[in-house]
């Protein structure tokens, strides 16, 4: 007769959670619009580059690299000259978009109270 070890639910507070690595993800800021943008349509790097304001071409292929690694986007390659790159959401991608898009319907919708609260602290 063999003991299994119990199996432990996954918890972000645990030091050796691997969820941590998945809330770093998508917590991060480029990941969030990278995702809201391809939510809407399959984008080349340059498109999401001129789209994203602030982002370096270096941050934007660690971010989408990582996404892909996560197997949220995918990147597809035509073989044209130059090469065309694309990229899109995957059906895993598609399900965390939904809980982005809600944070981005919130921070929009309460921006001008953050605004306050910001200016309130900053005046003590």
């Amino acid at each position: 007769m063999s003991q299994s070890t119990p199996v432990r639910a996954p918890s972000p507070y645990a030091a050796d959670c691997p969820t941590r690595t998945v809330l770093d993800r998508v917590g991060d800021r480029w990941t969030v619009l990278v995702l809201l943008l391809l939510e809407r349509r399959t984008h080349r790097f340059t498109e999401l580059q001129r789209s994203i304001e602030g982002i370096s071409p270096k941050v934007l292929t660690q971010t989408l690299r990582a996404l892909e690694r996560d197997g949220l986007v995918t990147r597809v390659v035509h073989p044209e000259v130059p090469p065309r790159v694309e990229y899109s959401l995957t059906a895993l991608g598609r399900t965390l978009v939904s809980a982005v898009a809600a944070l981005d319907v919130w921070a929009r919708s309460h921006i001008d109270e953050v605004e306050q609260a910001r200016a309130a602290y900053d005046a003590r």
